[in-house]
């Protein structure tokens, strides 16, 4: 299955919001066919399997794979998405130039023997950063440089087309892990233009904001406007890399050193600001300040930066608002990984606000990233 008319897979999948729920422990069905199928395509003569942590949009377990610790991810919605193995191609190719990354030790995205997806991963022993945010103890202004620096290298992975990435025509059947191994140059952008992509179900994630009671008919215009007023800044020549789901929980390692960047489930062809304008949905200033820094040691901020930054941000803000309304988050408590110690679902929902207010106001002013 395409996800070339996907702007984000978590709210504009055909089963929205799937795995965003609340949910108990994995299908033992699922769990055993996931062995015979772990043994099958790996070779292997045990696979032990246990419930592994985890709080995206996969179900996960932990695996002993013939005394080999591994890290398994499996997508079972109902549309038999293959993109897990365009996540591990993408993996090694990120890997390849210097950003680590799990290794991936096997993938069967084809669902021809099971009825869902599979991913074999490194385990690496190392909560996600978020961990050590939320306990106050992240050396945040470190790991900001750090994680800049990260994004200006995978940017110089350019891509074909923009969007959601698929298999050229001629490959896009060969989905094996030995297959994504020697194919990763055909991966290209699912759009003929950036703006395309951009546009992308904006107009349905505005309607549902206002349908909700998130928004008023009068606020989706004003940022509809606004974003008229900048088209221009969607003109890309090429691509490059996008994470597009960069947050310190797709990031593992220590208080003070990166460990591996993990989940780049939701990769695009796109534009170099949006994976920083992604780290200000969640964070201030300082840790924006930082983050440019990062990338700016490596390579220069592009061309009208900063309009480009606030206008993904805005973009960025509309996609966190429609997934934290539909999926409930603004009733969740502090155990969810999106709320901080001591706040609350309510308090969620007024920095999701805030922040795409702040959003709109950069946009139209060009203000700094202090303003945030």
């Amino acid at each position: 299955m395409s996800r070339r008319d996907i702007y984000y897979w978590k709210c504009d999948r055909p089963a929205a919001f799937h795995g965003t729920q609340t949910r108990g422990e994995a299908n033992t069905k699922i769990e055993s066919q996931l062995r015979e199928s772990m043994q099958r395509e790996l070779g292997a003569q045990a696979v032990e399997l246990s419930p592994g942590a985890g709080q995206g949009n996969h179900l996960t377990w932990n695996a002993e794979v013939d005394g080999q610790a591994m890290f398994v991810r499996v997508e079972n919605g109902p549309e038999k998405d293959d993109h897990l193995a365009i996540e591990s191609a993408v993996l090694d190719r990120v890997r390849e130039i210097g950003v680590i990354t799990p290794k991936v030790f096997g993938c069967d995205a084809t669902q021809s023997r099971v009825p869902f997806a599979w991913q074999a991963l490194e385990r690496i022993a190392a909560p996600d950063l978020n961990h050590w945010f939320k306990l106050g103890s992240l050396d945040a202004s470190g790991i900001a440089f750090a994680i800049g620096q990260a994004v200006a290298k995978w940017q110089t992975i350019t891509l074909e087309g923009f969007g959601t990435l698929e298999w050229s025509a001629r490959h896009e059947s060969q989905v094996t892990l030995e297959a994504h191994r020697s194919l990763c140059r055909p991966l290209l952008g699912s759009r003929s233009s950036y703006a395309d992509y951009f546009h992308l179900r904006l107009d349905e994630h505005l309607a549902f904001l206002v349908s909700s009671g998130f928004l008023t008919r009068e606020q989706r215009a004003e940022i509809a406007a606004e974003m008229a007023s900048h088209q221009a800044l969607l003109d890309l020549p090429q691509g490059c890399l996008v994470h597009k789901d960069l947050a310190l929980w797709n990031i593992l390692g220590t208080r003070e050193q990166i460990a591996a960047f993990i989940d780049f489930d939701d990769v695009i062809s796109g534009d170099p600001m949006d994976d920083l304008s992604l780290l200000a949905c969640f964070h201030d200033a300082g840790f924006l300040e930082r983050a440019f820094a990062g990338y700016a040691s490596i390579r220069p901020l592009p061309t009208a930066h900063l309009r480009r930054f606030w206008l993904h941000l805005l973009r960025n803000m509309i996609v966190k608002a429609v997934i934290r309304v539909g999926a409930g988050y603004f009733e969740r408590s502090d155990g969810f990984f999106l709320i901080p110690r001591g706040a609350s679902g309510g308090t969620l929902r007024e920095f999701t606000y805030a922040r795409l207010r702040a959003a709109l106001t950069g946009l139209r002013n060009g203000s700094g990233i202090e303003t945030l």
